[in-house]
């Protein structure tokens, strides 16, 4: 006996809205059965139209090329494209998003040189601004470098963990969900601030010093970051949100800040802290992300202020199509 699924248990078995279905039934794919108060009936026959149109339509095929397909199944086939019809409108399909992923490419590549052109020709002023900024002066040619102490070796082919990060953009960042695509998270310890003194002893701490020049040569190199494939930089420490707002806006970045004030990511992926006085903030790293695993990682990060080009230089040699988590990582980057 056929059992008969109204039209909220067609929607809910079958995961399409009853929206959807009233669409698909104006268009002709499916055909209810009518009871007799009215309400459309669905068998198992079209149960299984209704979820190979929906699946079929996710994928790209327009519901008015849909005929040839629904035909199929109407026909007796158990699968929609059994038929030699159904693989010209896989073809067409294939076409269409062919031509799309070359009109967007192409349109990517022109944003891309605008950004280029755009940021070229912003520098001149930022270096003046800079120059102004006592934050900014060069650092010490006798800066001590800090030595490769192991605490980064185990998170090459460690997946991002599901951790939402407040964002200077706004909002949090969920960094399990960044999608696909290389990304770039520097890690800084902490930039100065008018409201709290830096602990004592801070300027002789290797790799302490330095984060508004580290944060300054990201910023100056971000649109050859961008062309080197990578999709989006984020600068990550553990200062209060308020605080990298105001960062963000004095040193003029073009991306977003991400604000770990609790060092959650210090537990999971298990980034290296160090203590000074009584603040606890993140070591100097920089992470390369390939779908959401971390394929390599610069650690310990010297000079600061000039590190965007070593990371420039790896990007160029691992071009982020052929990425594959790297066993060795930047000594003494």
């Amino acid at each position: 006996m056929t059992t008969l699924r109204r039209s909220g248990e067609a929607s809910a078995e079958t995961g399409v809205s009853l929206k959807a279905l009233r669409g698909y039934e104006a268009l002709g794919l499916v055909v209810p059965h009518r009871a007799e108060n009215g309400y459309r009936l669905y068998d198992e026959r079209q149960l299984r139209v209704i979820s190979q149109v929906h699946r079929l339509n996710s994928l790209g095929i327009p519901l008015k090329d849909m005929a040839p397909f629904v035909d199929c199944l109407n026909a007796g086939s158990p699968h929609a494209d059994a038929c030699p019809s159904t693989l010209t409108e896989y073809r067409r399909a294939i076409e269409r998003i062919d031509a799309a992923v070359t009109t967007l490419s192409r349109q990517r590549e022109a944003l891309v040189e605008n950004l280029t052109v755009a940021s070229r020709r912003m520098m001149n002023e930022l270096r003046e601004l800079d120059a102004a900024n006592p934050n900014l002066a060069p650092l010490p040619d006798d800066l001590e470098a800090p030595v490769d102490d192991g605490a980064a070796a185990h998170l090459v082919g460690m997946p991002l963990p599901a951790v939402a990060l407040p964002s200077t953009d706004g909002g949090s960042i969920s960094l399990n969900e960044l999608g696909n695509g290389r990304v770039l998270i520097y890690v800084f310890p902490t930039t100065g601030s008018p409201e709290h003194d830096m602990p004592e002893g801070w300027d002789s701490i290797p790799g302490a010093r330095g984060c508004s020049p580290h944060n300054c040569d990201m910023r100056n190199h971000y649109a050859d970051l961008v062309r080197s494939g990578v999709r989006h930089v984020f600068g990550l420490s553990s200062q209060r949100a308020e605080y990298q707002q105001a960062l963000v806006r004095a040193l003029r970045l073009p991306y977003p800040l991400l604000t770990d004030e609790s060092l959650v990511l210090a537990a999971d992926p298990g980034l290296p802290v160090f203590t000074a006085g009584t603040l606890t903030v993140y070591r100097r790293l920089a992470l390369v992300v390939d779908e959401g695993v971390i394929s390599h990682v610069f650690y310990p990060v010297f000079p600061p202020d000039g590190h965007a080009r070593v990371v420039l230089e790896w990007l160029n040699a691992n071009p982020a199509h052929a990425s594959a988590p790297d066993v060795a990582r930047e000594a003494g980057a």
